[in-house]
């Protein structure tokens, strides 16, 4: 009878052991995912993809790669020239490509106009009604009310440009034209909330410098660039040129930073004042922000590798 009073003992005590072991080792395991929780709350991550021109076939490839990089993402960009023409058909076939990978997407989806959004090759210049049956066609697309708009994502302000015409005659097909309330609306978007050292992320398709000889851009540069002068915390996100990632890339110090994206549909090298087109190559950007910290990689959605990585510290000196 001690015996079995003596075991029975035992085997209680080592069952309240065991239990107290057991919790400690759960709260434990909590106390851990919750950091790890806020690790990943504390940072914000997106992508940015360029000149897509209506390939879905890429477009899907570099969002299964991207997802594999994080499936966690908190944002994608699409910076213009989500179409190649801008054609009812070609926009349905992208917005069926996201709509069938949302699993794969972030919750937000920032779309911006580019020049080939305003293209319908069949019918040669835009006049003033083309122009705003292109803007029509794009603010459906992107549930936007005009071509410059912007958001707050986890802190941070991102602010999108874009050109208010396209392919016309007094234009030209290419450059980006971005009116006075335009840039008046950008000095005051820039303004708000304003922190020193605080990265604020801006978008347009056109570039403002480039490694191909002849190309202008954006017709009111210089005017743009004394606006972001203002803001050393001004990250630029250009596309456009399709340049590979290994050519062009972050440009620092202007005093405001400029990285180019690259393309999704294919790549370009410069050869002076012609091109070589790469149509193999499919490229763009994943961003990983935290407080002042920016690191930015390029990445090769064929070859599933990483082209560069550059950090880019805004901290207060």
């Amino acid at each position: 009878m001690k015996r079995i009073k003596v075991t029975a003992v035992i085997v209680i005590t080592i069952t309240i052991l065991l239990g107290f072991y057991i919790r400690e080792i759960s709260l434990e395991t909590t106390n851990s995912n919750n950091v790890k929780s806020k690790v990943e709350e504390d940072i914000l991550a997106f992508s940015v993809l360029g000149d897509i021109h209506g390939n879905v076939g890429k477009l899907r490839s570099s969002i299964n790669d991207l997802y594999s990089i994080n499936n966690n993402m908190d944002a994608m960009v699409l910076n213009g020239d989500n179409v190649d023409e801008g054609l009812q058909n070609q926009y349905d076939a992208v917005k069926s490509t996201l709509s069938k990978n949302s699993k794969l997407l972030p919750k937000t989806i920032i779309k911006n106009i580019g020049n080939h959004d305003y293209f319908n090759y069949a019918r040669g210049k835009n006049a003033p009604s083309d122009v705003e049956s292109f803007i029509r066609m794009y603010s459906d697309f992107s549930s936007e009310k005009s071509v410059y708009h912007d958001t707050w994502i986890k802190g941070y302000h991102f602010i999108s440009l874009g050109s208010e015409s396209g392919n016309t005659k007094e234009l030209g097909a290419v450059n980006a034209y971005l009116s006075e309330k335009q840039l008046d609306w950008l000095k005051e978007r820039l303004a708000e909330k304003h922190e020193k050292g605080k990265p604020i992320f801006v978008f347009l398709h056109q570039h403002l410098a480039t490694s191909i000889k002849g190309w202008i851009g954006v017709v009111q540069r210089k005017e743009l660039k004394e606006i972001l002068s203002s803001y050393p915390e001004v990250i630029l996100f250009t596309s456009h040129t399709h340049v590979l990632l290994e050519v062009d890339n972050v440009k620092l110090n202007q005093p405001f930073t400029t990285v180019h994206t690259g393309a999704v549909s294919y790549g370009i090298m410069p050869e002076g004042y012609t091109i070589k087109r790469l149509y193999g190559e499919s490229q763009g950007l994943y961003v990983e922000v935290k407080g002042n910290k920016t690191v930015i990689k390029g990445r090769d959605f064929s070859k599933k590798s990483w082209v560069f990585t550059k950090e880019i510290d805004l901290s207060p000196k």
